[in-house]
């Protein structure tokens, strides 16, 4: 694009900001940078603008939030200061609306996490759009989604069920919105993965060989995912700062993720994820060892450092962490199922839902119910442990 012509689309995106846009002139909506937003009666937001045709365009998806709505605005004024404004994001027999039209509009207006944001494109890209890109969204019925549904991803249920939640969620929104007179996505349980397999804990012997076969600079990773029930992402951004030998505690206030090729540092998801989590007293040696050989210098330096510096990625780890389950005839134990490993170990001391919530830093009683029912799965020991009561009995 040349130069003159991207002064113009520059222009032209001041004189519709100052003097084309209305502004909504009451408490149902607001004036936007870009276009202006409307509160519906039903409580969505509506977003509208005036394109480079100078016609008034109006989203093909109504909004949660009015920030929402801004933020699909923004994205809007974005292309067209790139000169690749598509008018068929607005324009058009709403009849005729695609559904890939409509799934681009509906993710952009969302406020998301990189990472979610990430996913969803990914699910969209690889699983969805395929097969349902350039259909009309009120052709969509419940046949096809079926027959989706009947081929995609088989081998790998977990990403199927996410797919399938996505779409039923997007044409959710489409019948919100007044496309089409239902949402065709009623295949009882596809959103619901089952687990592949059954997660088995460590046992101590296999967590010692585990941790005895790894670089001496992880191992402390290893014991702390397994003993203090902690993530990877919270493992890799954990500082000497979060760290007190002193109470033998770790204050949890962040994690790392990965997404689209970034590393994002920041507070965990959920406001419980956000704890202290006492260190059993027989790894504080270690811990202090850790501190002094292996943490990077400064307060707030990492404890876990890649070699070169930085954020360890979880590539680095797992290429002494695979050798290292292997050594310890464990090749099935991920490093996650270290979590579950310590939650078990957690449950079979005794603790409460309360306490093993949070420890593991679950908002949902759920997730901890199953780490006590694992903890409960110990039939044999328990029926040894009755006999001998009743030994003691008897003598």
């Amino acid at each position: 694009m040349d130069t003159g012509r991207h002064a113009f689309t520059l222009d032209l995106a001041r004189i519709w900001h100052d003097e084309r846009t209305p502004p909504v002139a009451n408490a149902k909506g607001s004036k936007a940078r870009f276009g202006s937003t409307r509160r519906l009666p039903s409580g969505r937001v509506q977003a509208r603008y005036t394109g480079p045709d100078g016609g008034s365009h109006t989203a093909p998806t109504t909004f949660d939030t009015i920030g929402d709505a801004e933020t699909w605005l923004a994205t809007v004024r974005a292309d067209i200061v790139r000169d690749s404004w598509d008018p068929t994001l607005a324009a058009g027999p709403r009849k005729q609306l695609r559904f890939g039209t409509y799934a681009e509009a509906w993710l952009g207006g969302r406020t998301l996490e990189a990472r979610t944001r990430a996913h969803y494109r990914a699910l969209l890209d690889r699983q969805i759009l395929p097969t349902f890109e350039d259909l009309a969204v009120r052709h969509i019925t419940p046949d096809l989604v079926r027959a989706w549904y009947s081929t995609t991803a088989l081998d790998k249920p977990t990403l199927r069920s996410h797919a399938y939640g996505l779409l039923r969620t997007i044409l959710g929104q489409a019948e919100r919105d007044g496309l089409i007179p239902a949402n065709p996505c009623h295949i009882r349980g596809a959103g619901n993965a089952k687990r592949a397999k059954k997660v088995e804990p460590a046992t101590l012997a296999e967590l010692e060989q585990l941790v005895n076969a790894m670089p001496e600079r992880y191992r402390l990773m290893v014991l702390l995912a397994s003993w203090c029930a902690m993530r990877f992402g919270e493992l890799a951004e954990l500082r000497r700062e979060d760290v007190d030998t002193k109470t033998g505690v770790i204050r949890i206030r962040r994690g790392v993720v990965r997404a689209a090729g970034e590393t994002i540092v920041k507070k965990p998801k959920t406001d419980s994820s956000i704890r202290d989590v006492a260190i059993p007293p027989h790894l504080l040696p270690l811990v202090r060892e850790h501190l002094l050989k292996h943490a990077a210098p400064g307060r707030g330096a990492l404890m876990f450092p890649a070699r070169g510096g930085g954020h360890l990625q979880p590539s680095s780890l797992y290429r002494v962490y695979y050798p290292a389950r292997l050594a310890a005839g464990r090749p099935d134990l991920r490093f996650h199922d270290l979590r579950h490993t310590g939650a078990v170990l957690a449950a079979q001391t005794g603790a409460t839902l309360a306490e093993l919530m949070g420890r593991l830093g679950h908002s949902t009683p759920g997730a901890a119910l199953r780490y006590q029912h694992a903890a409960q799965d110990r039939d044999m020991e328990i029926a040894r442990r009755l006999s001998a009561l009743a030994d003691g009995l008897e003598a």
